[in-house]
């Protein structure tokens, strides 16, 4: 059997392994269009920024040590053209022409390509992606050269990775985001806290803005925004997404939907024996049930495996699971990891949730060098399920979305998570680790033990409502809301008439630092007759969700008690 596989890297490689332990006998050729078949391309912002020092270290496997190692027939600078399905053959375009090769099954992984907007001057030399080896080689060249002013385009998991790699080098970067804020698929209460450490680490954010325009100069170019502001740059990173590379197999007749190719639960397309894997290839969203590319390595992976089963072992071959989209990229000193989908998504998909936020230490208090994680995870109203955890964090925020991302695939409820096990010792956790932390918070919701309201609510809540401030004098003189009543929670239970009489038949709504407190004073307050909720995630989520407007929206100074 002949089985060729058009594109390396993460899905074509890892089919082809498989695909080798499984038939000794089977003739394997690897068609990769670029220089390098098997490169990790996720260290690539780490090459530019120093950390890497050899761009070697990033090539995982080389065309030899394949033929080594598992004797197969990887041939790089090959680009497919074209294929016929009827006849069973590619079109390979090499340095030396044009050819065709047969096969008996055909697996695709072209990957994707970076996306190029309707800019002006975007053919600028200035201007690079971060998608190859070469890519980074070429950037990193630059500053080593002189280049001194960047500009990023884009501010998704590669733009944020290269605007760090870039500040690292001594460079003013700054960095351009056309979505509300950096990382658009974090949700805004999150995404506030990356972009105070970009900017912790010298990076100018600009979100909410485009670029309209690159004018190339002698020196330097000007990246020209659609406020109007003029930004000079050495060089220039192009990092606004991706887009599947199908053209070719499109025009073929394998069947797409907005450019990433269908394929079913063993990875086939709609064109016999033909197969598809990785960023090229259309997924259906484990949670929200959208169809869409997921651009991921682990998926890619993990389905090119899969792909090979299905062609050498279809009685036994598993399905390709679907995506739940795990991610975690580190900025700064700050980690931030998502997995399953986010508050747009849910709502998109028609999803009622409701939505904790909590912040825990991410391991003992009293032990040296705690910090705080701040966790927001998403539960399914209606069964209680987990369909989407977020977090940023120093430090311990890896494991934790790894374990939610454990309960997501296995079909969780909320609070199962009180359950779990988990590993304790006051250096890596705590007896209630953030986890079960998350379990006890939504149980609460889930049995109307605790009533939440939202950051988002805020200006429903000043207007129809008491806001309990709950807080001590000191918290409350960093930034209080307007209007509040300001009672600590250890005199609730005493005071609970002047509450009764500054309500005058509104509801309650308490807010604390982190939520804690509140939830305490909440259950008082219900217990006692009043309409009452509280602030999820308390000060610390409201602060963040204000983002820049915070100093605006909040009042600093004491408060009458």
């Amino acid at each position: 059997m002949r089985i060729v596989i058009v594109g390396g890297v993460a899905g074509g490689m890892s089919c082809a392994a498989r695909a080798r332990r499984l038939d000794e006998s089977a003739e394997i050729i690897v068609l990769e269009r670029g220089d390098h078949v098997s490169f990790a391309n996720c260290g690539l912002p780490y090459l530019v920024g120093g950390e890497i020092a050899d761009p070697s270290s990033l090539l995982v496997q080389t065309p030899a040590s394949l033929k080594a190692a598992l004797d197969l027939d990887v041939r790089t600078g090959h680009d497919v053209t074209a294929l016929d399905a009827a006849a069973r053959t590619i079109t390979v375009t090499t340095a030396e022409g044009v050819d065709t090769l047969a096969y008996d099954a055909l697996v695709l992984a072209p990957g994707a390509v970076a996306s190029r907007p309707p800019i002006i001057g975007l053919d600028s030399p200035r201007v690079r992606t971060l998608r190859t080896v070469d890519d980074a080689v070429a950037l990193r060249d630059r500053v080593d050269h002189g280049a001194r002013r960047a500009v990023v385009l884009g501010a998704g998991f590669i733009g944020v990775e290269a605007a760090e790699a870039l500040a690292q080098r001594g460079l003013h970067t700054t960095l351009v985001e056309f979505a509300p804020h950096v990382l658009p698929p974090v949700e805004d209460e999150l995404a506030a806290l990356v972009t105070a450490e970009l900017r912790a680490l010298g990076i100018d954010v600009r979100a909410g803005t485009a670029a309209t325009a690159i004018e190339s100069g002698t020196e330097h170019d000007t990246v020209v925004l659609d406020d109007g502001a003029r930004l000079d740059a050495d060089l220039v990173v192009l990092s606004v997404g991706v887009r599947p590379d199908t053209a070719v197999f499109e025009a073929a007749g394998v069947v797409c939907a907005r450019g990433a190719m269908l394929v079913d639960d063993h990875g086939r397309t709609s064109l016999p024996d033909v197969y598809a894997v990785g960023d090229a290839t259309a997924s259906v969203d484990a949670v929200t049930g959208a169809v869409r590319p997921v651009a991921l390595a682990g998926p890619a992976n993990r389905a090119g495996r899969l792909v090979a089963d299905a062609i050498l072992r279809p009685d036994t071959a598993r399905p390709i699971p679907q995506p739940i989209g795990t991610a975690i990229v580190r900025v700064g000193r700050q980690t931030v990891a998502l997995t399953g989908a986010n508050r747009a998504a849910l709502a998109e998909a028609g999803i009622a949730v409701d939505t904790l936020h909590l912040h825990p230490g991410q391991h003992a208090g009293y032990f040296p060098g705690a910090a705080q994680i701040h966790l927001v995870v998403h539960v399914r109203r209606d069964d209680a399920r987990i369909v989407g955890a977020q977090a940023v964090g120093p430090d311990g925020v890896d494991k934790r979305i790894d374990v939610l991302a454990t309960a997501i695939r296995a079909g969780w409820r909320i609070d199962d998570l009180i359950d779990l096990d988990l590993a304790y010792a006051p250096p890596y956790g705590s007896a209630k680790d953030p986890v079960n932390l998350a379990g006890m918070v939504g149980e609460n919701v889930r049995t109307g033990t605790l009533r939440l309201w939202y950051a988002q609510d805020l200006a429903d809540v000043i207007e129809h409502a008491l806001v309990l401030d709950v807080r001590t004098s000191a918290e409350r003189a960093t930034g209080h809301l307007p209007g509040i009543l300001a009672i600590p929670h250890t005199e609730l239970r005493a005071r609970l008439g002047e509450v009764r009489q500054a309500a005058a038949g509104r509801p309650v709504r308490v807010m604390c630092q982190s939520g804690v407190r509140s939830a305490i004073a909440h259950r008082v307050l219900a217990q006692a007759g009043f309409d009452s909720a509280s602030l999820s995630g308390g000060m610390l989520t409201l602060r963040a969700a204000l983002g820049d407007r915070a100093d605006a929206t909040l009042v600093t100074g004491s408060v009458t008690v």
